[in-house]
């Protein structure tokens, strides 16, 4: 009794320290195992539930126990033995991922390993394809009916990606494209709006394509819940007959246990011949985060980078949007030239465009005549108000590799032709002094370099640059190109 008492005075002020939303995503299934003179152990369902706690709130967890008892030294986790029985519903289980979202209360049922076999082809995000059509999908992230390929504004930062995009949507079961397919890109420039438009596009198709589309940590939620009910083997089997996989945000996923299971599930679909399609914020070769397995196999496909949407794309963007907008009341408009404005100076990526038209349609309804002046003040802050917008490291091997006609790729490989390894130095220079990353930061992020690599191709271009002009003019050009 005692024990359970320290239990709940902790757990109480773990919950008062961290919030009601958070303790319910990662402690609502934290339990008291036993208690030694020294030791405390709690135990939680997952391996994933374990590791997430060791690794973000072990601290203060241990700081908690040792406030109440002096005598406390050490804290550990443990993974319950799975108990038969009821299994939780699905509405129980998202209380252990405050990110996942559930499709619709049709999902809130047990799942057993038959089920699991018959739903695992249903399409995800509410259309199946040879599910009932009283029962809900078995996991996955919704698709917005948005999202499509029609709906998607082409220009020359995104025409390659869509292309490769289309090629897959269009070539249905058995037919395989660029696998796996990588897109990366900054925030807002469109990624998930053409992961979408693929699972949306296959879905439609005649072809009867059986898709999944979700998120890196919709993958992380399921398979954790999958291994606790020890459904995993049925979930893996499952996957096994789906034609497309779509994941988006890859950059998120987490985890070892869920990264080796993430590549086992990869290794099946590649080898199985069964197509991929995977975005994240950067490309793979820098998502220093995931297991060496899982990188090496996502840079065994097509990696290709989507820009920022250059004056033409976003003025068509608010076009479009305005023309959406028209559908619902004919009497919106906004003059060409505020729109042509607004293209020419957020630049940023199509969120801030999207942003300011939503501001500007709501500036309409009460200032009927708006004037560029008044424009420019209401918008001033998406402008980023005259600061210097911060540089990061792929922009600058972005428009080093582009200059010297070379790829990104070439950068940070193991290469050392000189056309390579000048351009590479330039941007290690140029990474060191335009951003605050250290040393052994940078190069890592150059195919993961010693830190004295980087030192010395800085103290070179620094050399060089006092005593070449021709090489001074170009990097101060280069600095130009990478501040636009």
């Amino acid at each position: 009794m005692r024990h359970n008492a320290l239990f709940e005075r902790v757990s109480a002020r773990l919950k008062a320290q961290v919030g009601p939303d958070v303790y319910a995503s990662w402690f609502g299934r934290l339990k008291l195992h036993s208690v030694s003179k020294s030791v405390v152990r709690l135990s939680v369902p997952t391996t994933f539930l374990k590791s997430w706690i060791n690794n973000r709130y072990l601290d203060l967890i241990t700081s908690l126990f040792q406030q109440e008892d002096a005598e406390i030294l050490k804290i550990e986790i443990l993974v319950r033995t799975a108990t038969r029985g009821a299994r939780p519903s699905l509405s129980d289980e998202a209380a252990q991922s405050p990110q996942v979202e559930v499709a619709s209360p049709s999902q809130n049922r047990r799942s057993t390993p038959q089920s699991i076999a018959q739903h695992a082809t249903a399409a995800i995000g509410g259309v199946q394809k040879t599910a009932p059509s009283n029962s809900g999908p078995l996991f996955g992230s919704p698709l917005d009916q948005r999202y499509t390929f029609d709906s998607f504004v082409e220009g020359s930062s995104n025409r390659v990606a869509l292309a490769a995009a289309k090629t897959i949507a269009e070539a249905g079961a058995g037919a395989v494209r660029f696998n796996p397919l990588f897109i990366h890109s900054s925030v807002g420039l469109g990624k998930t709006h053409l992961l979408q438009a693929v699972a949306n596009a296959a879905i439609q198709s005649p072809r009867n394509s059986r898709v999944v589309y979700l998120t890196a940590e919709y993958f992380m939620w399921r398979f954790a819940t999958a291994i606790r009910d020890n459904d995993a083997l049925s979930l893996k089997e499952a996957l096994r007959n789906i034609d497309l996989l779509v994941i988006d945000d890859m950059q998120f996923l987490q985890g070892k246990s869920i990264q080796h299971e993430f590549c086992h599930l990869l290794n099946m679909l590649l080898d199985s011949a069964k197509q991929v399609v995977v975005a994240a914020d950067r490309a793979p070769w820098e998502l220093e985060s995931l297991d060496p397995r899982v990188r090496s196999r996502l840079q065994g496909g097509v990696a290709i980078e989507m820009d920022g949407p250059d004056y033409e794309m976003r003025l068509e963007i608010l076009k479009q949007r305005l023309e959406t907008a028209r559908r619902e009341d004919a009497s919106l408009d906004i003059p060409a030239d505020i729109l042509s404005h607004v293209a020419r100076n957020i630049t940023a990526s199509g969120r801030e465009l999207e942003g300011a038209f939503n501001q500007l349609l709501f500036r309409r309804s009460f200032e009927p005549q708006l004037s560029i002046e008044r424009v420019d003040e209401l918008l001033g802050h998406l402008v980023n108000a005259g600061e210097p917008r911060r540089v990061r490291i792929e922009d600058i091997q972005r428009v080093v590799a582009k200059h010297y006609n070379v790829s990104r790729q070439e950068l940070v490989s193991n290469r050392r032709t000189r056309v390579i390894v000048k351009p590479r130095q330039i941007a290690m220079y140029l990474a060191k002094t335009l951003t605050p990353r250290s040393f052994p930061e940078i190069g890592r992020r150059f195919g993961g370099r010693d830190h004295t690599t980087v030192l010395h191709a800085v103290r070179k271009i620094e050399d060089l640059i006092s005593g070449d002009t021709k090489l001074s003019h170009e990097i101060e050009l280069l600095k130009r190109l990478i501040n636009e």
